[in-house]
C-alpha cells in the first residue's frame, strides 16, 4: 500500500464537501483502529498465554511494548506531521500499522509478537496526530471543522470503551490472532478512501530533536524494564541496572532539553501551574483507568474462568457509561466549575478502584456491574476538561507539542499502571490471584489520591513563570 492522496497548496480551491466527509471517515477509521487496539488485547491476554507461554512478564510486554512506543513518539509524531504532510504522514502510519497488525498476526512465539507490537506502537503514534491533522485541513469552514473534531473526538473515546468487547468476541470466535488481523481490511479501506483525495495542505520544515527522542523512549523502556522486572523476580541486577539505565536516561533527557533550540518535551511549558495539572492529572487518570481494565480482563478469565467473550460483555454497560460521562462533562463544567471536576473525577476512579476490593470468585455478576460505576465514570468526567483546561492554558502555537505531551504521558500512565499491576496481581504461577489484584486495586487508589493532591495544590498556587 502506497500513499496515494495529492496535498495541494494552501492558496489552492477549497476541498468539496464529498472530499471533506472521505478524509474524516478516513481519519476516523484510522484512529478507531488504533485506539481499540490498546484495550482489545487485554481481553486476549489469556489466550495469547495459552499459545505462546510466556508467563505474566510476557503478557504484559505484549501490552506494554505497544503503549510505551505510542506514548514516547508521540513528542515528535507532531513535528513528522508537520514535515511531510498530514496525508502522507497518515498513510505512512496507516500501512505500517497495517503491517505490523499482519506480523502480529503471524507471530509463532511470543518474542516475535512482542516485536511486532513495537512496530505497531510506533505506526499508532504517527497515525493519531495525522489523522486529527488530516480533519484540520479537509475542513475550511470553522463550524463544519468544529463538528468534525467532535465526530473524531467521540468516535475515538467510543473506541476506546468498546476494546474489551470486541476483543472478546473475537478471542473466543474467531481466534486471538483476529483481533490483529481485523485491522488488516480497515487500514486497505483506509487507503482506498484516500485515494485521489486533494485537500489543501501547509507543510513546514519543523525541528526533530532526535536526541531527546531517542533519550525519552530509552528512559520510558527501561523503567518498564525495572518494574517489570521486579515486580516477579525482585530487585534483583537486572532490574537495578535498568532502573540506573532510566535515571540516567531521564537525567540526560533533562540537560539535553534544556540545551535543545527545539527541544520534543519544552520544559518550561511543562512547568506552567495548568499545564503540569493537566499532565500530572493525565498520568494518574490513565494510571487508573487502564490499570483497571487490564486487571478486570484477568479477573473475569483467570479468577472466574469466563470465557473470552463474557469477559468482553462485561464491558458493555462499563463503556456506555463511560460514553455518557465523556458527553456529560463539558455541560457539568459549566455548573461546578472545572478544577473541581478534574480533581473530583480522579477521586471518584479511586472510589472506584476501592469499591472492587471485595471482590470474590462468586460475587454476582450484576453487583460487579454497580461496582463498576466509579472506575467507568471517573476518568471520563475528568479527562475531557483536562484537555480543555490544557488548550486554554497554553498560546495556539504550542496547542500541538501540549496536547501531544499530554498524550505521551497518558499512555506512559497506562504502560506504567500494567508493568506495576501485573506484578503485584501474579502469584507464583503468573496467573493473578486476588489477594494481589487487591494490592494492585490499592496501588492504583494511592496513585490517583496523590495526583489528585497534586493537582489541588497547583491549582492555589500562581501560574508559574517558566516560559520555556
Amino acid at each position: 500500500m502506497t500513499a496515494v492522496a495529492q496535498e495541494v497548496p494552501s492558496r489552492g480551491p477549497a476541498a468539496a464537501p464529498a472530499g471533506s466527509v472521505r478524509a474524516l471517515l478516513a481519519a476516523l477509521l484510522g484512529f478507531t483502529v488504533i485506539t481499540v487496539d490498546v484495550s482489545a488485547v487485554n481481553i486476549a491476554l489469556p489466550y495469547l498465554h495459552r499459545d505462546l507461554g510466556g508467563g505474566m512478564a510476557g503478557l504484559q510486554w505484549v501490552v506494554d511494548a505497544y503503549t510505551l512506543m505510542f506514548a514516547a513518539l508521540m513528542l515528535s509524531a507532531g513535528a513528522v506531521t508537520d514535515r511531510v504532510g498530514p496525508v502522507r504522514a497518515y498513510a505512512l502510519g496507516v500501512v505500517l500499522f497495517t503491517v505490523a497488525s499482519v506480523a502480529c498476526a503471524a507471530a509463532p512465539v511470543m518474542p516475535a509478537l512482542i516485536a511486532a507490537r513495537v512496530l505497531q506502537g510506533a505506526a499508532a503514534a504517527l497515525v493519531m496526530p495525522a489523522s486529527l491533522a488530516l480533519v484540520r485541513v479537509a475542513y475550511d469552514d470553522a463550524r463544519a471543522r468544529g463538528q468534525a473534531i467532535a465526530v473524531w473526538t467521540i468516535g475515538g473515546s467510543a473506541a476506546m470503551a468498546l476494546g474489551p468487547v470486541a476483543g472478546g468476541l473475537l478471542s473466543e470466535y474467531a481466534g486471538w490472532r483476529w483481533v490483529f488481523l481485523v485491522n488488516v481490511p480497515v487500514g486497505i479501506l483506509i487507503v482506498a478512501l484516500l485515494a485521489g483525495l486533494r485537500i489543501r495542505a501547509v507543510r513546514r520544515r519543523a525541528p526533530l530533536d532526535l536526541p531527546g527522542q531517542a533519550l525519552a523512549v530509552l528512559a520510558l523502556s527501561a523503567l518498564t524494564y525495572a518494574v517489570i522486572e521486579a515486580g516477579h523476580t525482585g530487585w534483583h541486577p537486572p532490574a537495578l541496572l535498568a532502573a540506573a539505565v532510566a535515571v540516567s536516561a531521564a537525567v540526560a533527557f533533562v540537560v539535553v532539553e534544556r540545551r535543545s533550540a527545539a527541544p520534543v518535551l519544552p520544559l518550561g511549558l511543562v512547568g506552567r501551574g495548568r499545564v503540569a495539572v493537566a499532565l500530572v492529572s493525565g498520568f494518574g487518570i490513565n494510571f487508573g483507568f487502564y490499570g483497571g481494565i487490564f486487571l478486570l480482563g484477568l479477573y473475569y478469565q483467570q479468577v472466574r474462568g469466563w470465557s473470552g467473550a463474557e469477559a468482553g460483555l462485561m464491558f458493555v454497560i462499563p463503556a456506555a457509561m463511560t460514553t455518557c460521562a465523556n458527553v456529560v462533562a463539558p455541560r457539568l463544567a459549566y455548573v461546578v466549575g472545572r478544577r473541581p471536576l478534574i480533581v473530583g473525577g480522579q477521586l471518584i476512579l479511586a472510589v472506584g478502584m476501592l469499591a472492587l476490593l471485595p471482590l470474590t470468585t462468586t460475587t454476582p455478576v450484576w453487583l460487579v456491574l454497580v461496582l463498576l460505576v466509579p472506575l467507568a465514570t471517573g476518568g471520563a468526567l475528568a479527562i475531557t476538561l483536562v484537555t480543555a483546561d490544557l488548550i486554554d492554558a497554553v498560546e495556539p502555537a504550542r496547542v500541538g507539542v501540549a496536547t501531544g505531551a499530554l498524550s505521551t504521558f497518558r499512555q506512559t500512565g497506562g504502560a506504567i499502571a500494567v508493568a506495576v499491576f501485573g506484578g503485584l496481581g501474579a502469584g507464583a504461577s503468573g496467573i493473578l490471584t486476588l489477594p494481589g489484584m487487591q494490592a494492585s486495586l490499592l496501588a492504583g487508589a494511592g496513585v490517583l489520591v496523590l495526583t489528585a493532591l497534586v493537582a489541588t495544590v497547583r491549582c492555589r498556587k500562581p501560574q508559574a513563570l517558566l516560559e520555556g
